[in-house]
Order: C-alpha cells, then sequence, then structure tokens
C-alpha cells in the first residue's frame, strides 16, 4: 500500500519568495488574507495552515530590509480568529523557546486547542542572536548548545502543564449539572537548571492531550532535538538524494528515544509553479524568479554575504572584486541566512567562479543561487514529482510556500490535490476532528 501524503500551507511572511508586485498579491496584516489562504487548503483537506512568526523586523544598513513586511501581527490572535472560519484545519504556530516562558506559552497553546477542538500545533524554534533579543530586554543571546538545551527544558516544562490535569479532573454531576473537579487538577512543579516553576494549570487538558509538536532546527542538536521530542520537522531537504539522507539521519535517531519511525513526520519546505505544459510552468517560473530578485533585492541579497555596501554596484553587472569583510558585525542583523555562510571568502570565491563560466550578472548569480522553486511542471507532472519523493523516502510530505498572497494555493488545489486523490496517496475526506488524525499520530498518555 502507498504511503499517504501529508500537506501543509505556508503563510509566507518574511522571504524572497513571495511576489509583492503581482496584481493578485494581498495584505500580510489583513485577517481576509490569512482566512483565504486557511479556507483554501481546507477545501483541499491538507492537514494544517503554517504561520511563521518574526519577533522583530528585519533590518539592513540601519534600514528596515526591504523585503521584509511591515506588520507582524500576533501568531496566536490570528491562530485563534481560524478556528472560528476552519473546523478541520490544523492550526500550526511558531513560538519561540528562547525569549518566552514555558507557563505562558502552554497556557496559549492549551487555549488555542480547546478553542479549534484540537487542532493546535506548536512550531519550536529558537533565536540566536542578541538583535531580536534586545525587543526582550535581555542584551544578548544564547549559545547554540544552551539554546537547545533551553528549549528541552522549556518543552518539559510546558508538556508537564499540558499534562497537569488528570483524566478524572473534570467530572460531570448528572443530578445538579455542575462539574466536580479533582483536587490536583493543575498541580504542577518543575525545577531544572532554566526554570524554577511552581502553581496551578488553569487551563484543562485539550482534545488532543498535547498540542502536535513541530521542529525545524538542521543542525546536529536541532535534529536531536527533533527525534527526541516533535511529531514533525519541517526541512529544507526538498531533493531526492539530499531528501533521502535527510529522512535516514532523522528516523534512525528515533529508537533511542523508544520511537516509532513513523511517530515522526519529515515535511520539507516547497514553492510550486503550474502550468499548462512542463514548458509553460518553466517559462512562467522565470519570470515569477525575475520578480522576486528585482535589481535592489539582488544587491540587498549579495550584501548578505559581503557583509559590505554596495549600493554603488550594478545589479546588472560583474560581482565585486573585493572580498567579504568577516571582521566585524554583520550588516545585515538578524538575518538567519547569515549563519549559512560559514567561510565568506570560499563562497565568494565560488559565485565569481560560476559568474565567470556561466556569463552571469549579480542579478542572475542570486536568482541562480537562491532559486526556492521545488516543483516546476503541469499539475501531473507536479503529482508525479511530490508522490515519488514521498515514496522514496525523501519525506513524508510537504509544507507549500506559495510565491502569491492570499489566493497562490488555489491551482495547486484544484489541478494537483485531485491528482493526487486518484492516485490514491491523498486523503479525500478528514479521517477525523483533530491535527493528531490527519498527521497518524497517537494522543499522548
Amino acid at each position: 500500500m502507498p504511503k499517504q501524503i501529508h500537506l501543509a500551507a505556508h503563510f509566507p511572511g518574511v522571504n524572497n519568495t513571495t511576489v509583492w508586485s503581482d496584481p493578485r498579491a494581498g495584505s500580510h496584516i489583513e485577517f481576509d488574507s490569512f482566512g483565504t489562504l486557511a479556507r483554501t487548503a481546507e477545501r483541499a483537506k491538507f492537514d494544517f495552515f503554517f504561520l511563521a512568526e518574526g519577533l522583530r523586523l528585519r533590518e539592513q544598513g540601519g534600514q528596515i530590509y526591504d523585503l521584509d513586511v511591515v506588520g507582524r501581527p500576533d501568531t496566536f490572535t490570528v491562530l485563534a480568529a481560524l478556528a472560528a472560519v476552519t473546523t478541520h484545519l490544523g492550526l500550526a504556530g511558531t513560538i519561540n523557546s528562547t525569549f518566552n516562558e514555558p507557563y505562558e506559552v502552554a497556557r496559549q497553546f492549551a487555549s488555542l486547542d480547546h478553542l479549534s477542538a484540537g487542532r493546535a500545533a506548536w512550531n519550536v524554534v529558537t533565536s540566536w542572536d542578541a538583535f531580536t533579543g534586545e525587543n526582550f530586554r535581555r542584551g544578548g543571546f544564547l549559545a547554540e548548545s544552551d539554546r537547545y538545551s533551553r528549549a528541552t527544558q522549556f518543552l518539559a516544562a510546558a508538556r508537564e502543564l499540558f499534562d497537569s490535569w488528570p483524566a478524572d479532573a473534570i467530572v460531570a454531576d448528572k443530578d445538579t449539572g455542575v462539574f466536580l473537579r479533582n483536587g490536583s487538577a493543575g498541580s504542577f512543579r518543575h525545577t531544572d537548571d532554566q526554570f524554577d516553576i511552581a502553581g496551578r494549570f488553569n487551563v484543562p487538558r485539550g482534545p488532543q492531550g498535547r498540542p502536535v509538536i513541530l521542529q525545524a532546527g538542521d543542525s546536529e542538536a536541532g535534529r536531536e532535538f527533533a527525534a527526541a521530542t516533535a511529531d514533525a520537522i519541517f526541512s529544507r531537504h526538498g531533493t531526492l538524494v539530499e531528501g533521502q539522507k535527510f529522512y535516514r539521519d532523522v528516523k534512525r535517531r528515533l529508537p533511542a528515544y523508544g520511537r516509532p519511525e513513523d511517530s515522526l513526520k519529515v515535511l520539507p519546505a516547497a514553492t510550486f509553479v503550474l502550468g499548462d505544459t512542463d514548458a509553460d510552468a518553466h517559462e512562467k517560473a522565470a519570470v515569477v524568479r525575475r520578480q522576486q530578485v528585482s535589481g535592489a533585492t539582488a544587491i540587498k541579497l549579495l550584501e548578505q554575504l559581503w557583509n559590505r555596501d554596495l549600493s554603488g554596484y550594478d545589479p546588472d553587472g560583474p560581482l565585486p572584486e573585493i572580498d567579504p569583510d568577516v571582521s566585524g558585525d554583520h550588516i545585515a542583523r538578524g538575518r538567519a541566512s547569515v549563519r549559512m555562510h560559514r567561510d565568506p571568502i570560499a563562497v565568494a570565491a565560488e559565485w565569481r567562479a560560476r559568474a565567470e563560466a556561466e556569463k552571469l550578472s549579480i542579478r542572475d548569480l542570486i536568482i541562480e543561487t537562491t532559486n526556492r522553486q521545488t516543483f516546476i511542471g503541469a499539475p501531473d507532472t507536479v503529482a508525479t514529482a511530490i508522490d515519488d519523493l514521498v515514496q522514496q523516502d525523501a519525506a513524508d510530505g510537504f509544507i507549500l510556500v506559495p510565491h502569491v498572497t492570499p489566493g497562490g494555493l488555489d491551482e495547486f488545489a484544484d489541478t494537483v490535490v485531485p491528482l493526487l486523490q486518484e492516485r490514491g496517496v491523498f486523503r479525500t475526506e478528514y479521517a477525523g476532528p483533530t491535527l493528531r488524525h490527519h498527521l497518524g499520530l497517537e494522543v499522548p498518555a
């Protein structure tokens, strides 16, 4: 029997995927945008809606980065509102474990799980930079090992809170109609080197027991954290070879934590461009890439590697002959991409060699090196590609990121999803009311 494919919809935030200039593009803060994308995802029987969170607007050269979203609404507010306009779709929110507290976050997710009748999911992330920390008056950051240590203990504390209401905590009295509460309900105490908290948790156990836990770390520590604690891991490895390598690596870690292989879903992020034919889709994809990377954007992205002001360079001209500056603070404050270039000098040399060999301008090179289009083709081509990757254990499904918000998922829902359903690899109806049902996960004891 073929594996069943899991699909989720990502509401794009800060990235160079969104095409702002497209006439169909809408607001990233008005509720109708969130509602439209979520309703499309539910109509297509997707597992969940995924909302990222930015705790600070990014800056470059002292100015708000030109690809940032002016306005980042609160995650819980948006998801709670979506719970009222959807009935089955899971609602996943990214909430930081570095700058929050377990009681507050557990209470918010437990509330969301009740409001949505068991559809809440928490993407547990950490934050590595003092730039974001400034918003929380911490004035510093945690080293990677410390971040994941805090995240592990943060999640352990939150789970104790979720589980602090026993099964008999609330009992309906047939005669009086009132609820009798177990005297120990909500009682907790958690002490470790990060937290020393004790009291009573004031939200009963949710329909799912606990929210579904997502994780997006790709480092060694992040993969181990996911194997120990997560129900799904949000990966960036969407090709066959790299996907299979990542899939095998995280799955092999599960037995050490007493977990079966299917208890952790691997869900890479994926973009798509559809056309009437494969050739038509590739033509559209080339146009989309030019829209995603304007000349100004190309210079901004190049500055993130060079760590220099390159505003005087022509985006249609050659790469700078000067080497990247590796001496001081980075020009792009708060950019996760800063950490992707461990050796900027070596990367710059590779880029120069490629640009010279392929006769690429700065803009052309940035388009090639930041390519985010995972699936390109006619609907049948895309459906086949998705199915093949899942059946060959490169993924358990995909979190789709449309390049137009909020209507960019409609074509996929109307053309690709029916083909996957015809193949018998994607649901035609939801099997149950909760997100754990959609993902095939057990309710925690």
